[in-house]
Parts: C-alpha cells; structure tokens; sequence
C-alpha cells in the first residue's frame, strides 16, 4: 500500500507570499501605497489607527524569543544609568573642577560599590541550574543600559550565561550595553510594555540607587503587591542608607497613606551574598503546591 501523506498546509507562507509580492512590475497600480502587503507597509502600520496593533506586536515578540530561549523566570535588575564602575568614578572624580562636580563625584565613588554588587549577585543568580523540563530560571534581566545595567548583564557573562536586556527608544541615543546576550537584546518604543515585561517572568527584583526611572519601576512593582494584583516576590532594596535617605517610608506609615505591613513587600539588603540568601530563603519557605 502506497503512503499517504496529508500536508501540513495548503495556503504559502507569509514569507513565501512577501518574496513573491516582489514583482518588479511597475504600474501606476503596483507603485501606489495601497497596493502594499498590509504587514510590508511601513506607514500603514505606524499610523494611529494601529496603535492596538503595535501594543500587540511589542507584547508577542519578547514573549516569543524568551519562550523559544527556554526561560522560565528572571532575576530583574534595577538601577541607576549613572553610577559607573569604581575606575570610572575615581576618573570622574579626578576631573571634577569646582566643588559642586566634586561632591556629586564624592558620592559617585562611594555608590560605585554597587557595580560590583550588582555584577555579583548577576553571577549568583545565573548559576541556578536549570529545571526538569530544561527552562532556565532568575535569568539575568536588565534594562539594557550602561552602570548598573551593565553591570548586571556583565555577571551573567562572567559566568557565560545568557541575559536580558530591554532597551527603550528615548530621544538620545542608547546603545545596549555588550554584555547582553543578542539574541535577547530587545528594544521598546512603550514604556507601559517594556514595564510589563520586566514583570512578567520576574520571580526575584534587586533595586539598586536610581533616579526616575528605577522609582517609577520600583514603585509600580510594590504598588502591584501591595494590592494583591501579582502574587509577592523577594524585592531587594540595596542600600538601605541611600533608600531611607531619599525616600521617608516610615513617615508614610504615620501619615497614614500606607500600612506598616506594607514596609514588609520589601527587603533592604547590603551585599550580593544576602540578597541571594533572602531569595533562596523566600522560596524555600513556600507552601508546595497541593
């Protein structure tokens, strides 16, 4: 008896139909805009009208290349874009010219220490083995960008393990820092998604002293626990001289703005080796599923 068999489909690929699109016949027809591949007409997809679509599209691709990477889970690193490693700041310090410079590089020697902190906790978490059906868990994630960024991404790769990096369009250039694995170096043009995606597979977060954008990220998270919207997560504040000095959260407690359980979604911690211990503690203290 002859074999029979099905194909698997009837209509071509997308990339078959693209290629084929491209007929080199010119007419007044084919050379009008109209006449385009909906998903090959750049200026058809960036109007308006598509804005739907386009939170779709940066949704689905992330979700896709960290699914075809075999991750799990992520250790997200949050953190200042300006806190350089200690040669870098001594460098910076060496050239400051007046007193004011100086100082700001006085205390950006002194929160340099974080570089190696965060490098550091990146190769902890980066040799987590792998689980039983090969997913990689507390993959290195970062935002892609130089310091602190940097350093985390460059941990991973001192352990020659792949990391994360998610990158924003922002009106001045940012290049992903070289330590992030390219194949995960992504890039956003919304900030609401590239968030989500910071969130999403996160099952461990080291904040580190920031500026706007670490407080927006930080505090969207604690906001998402605090209201029960995500289930809780080991929440690493490094530094606790630097985050009680910027932010009073005690006195949010007394205003009566937040609850004094509140204080407890986070953990102020001050090296690599304590964070790493207070995430393994936290999920080793889970209740086993039933």
């Amino acid at each position: 008896m002859t074999e029979t068999r099905v194909p698997s489909r009837v209509f071509p690929r997308a990339k078959q139909d693209a290629e084929a699109a491209k007929t080199g016949i010119s007419t007044p027809q084919t050379e009008n805009p109209a006449y385009r591949l909906a998903f090959q007409d750049l200026d058809f997809l960036l109007r308006e009208d598509l804005r739907p679509v386009r939170f779709q599209l940066e949704l689905l691709k992330p979700q896709l290349l960290i699914d075809e990477a075999h991750i799990g889970s992520t250790f997200v690193f949050y953190g200042s874009a300006r806190i350089p490693e200690p040669d870098k700041a001594q460098a910076l310090l060496d050239l400051a010219t007046d007193d004011k410079s100086r100082a700001i590089a006085e205390r950006l020697v002194a929160k340099s220490k974080y570089y190696e902190m965060a490098r550091e906790l990146a190769r902890l978490a980066s040799n987590f083995p792998r689980d039983e059906s090969g997913r990689r868990h507390f993959v290195v994630c970062s935002g892609g960008g130089p310091s602190i960024m940097e350093a985390a991404n460059r941990g991973a790769t001192d352990v020659h393990a792949d990391s994360i990096g998610l990158n924003i369009v922002l009106p001045h250039e940012q290049a992903p820092n070289p330590y992030v694995t390219p194949s995960l170096s992504m890039q956003f043009h919304y900030f609401a998604l590239r968030k989500m995606h910071f969130l999403l597979h996160a099952r461990a977060l080291a904040a580190f002293p920031g500026g706007f954008g670490t407080f927006d990220e930080l505090f969207e998270l604690l906001t998402l626990i605090q209201t029960g919207k995500i289930a809780p997560i080991p929440v690493l504040l490094f530094g606790r001289e630097f985050w009680q000095r910027v932010v009073n959260f005690d006195a949010l407690v007394e205003e009566g703005v937040v609850s004094e359980r509140d204080l407890d979604i986070f953990t102020y911690v001050e090296s690599a080796a304590e964070g790493w211990q207070v995430v393994q503690r936290f999920y080793q203290e889970q209740t086993p599923p039933a």
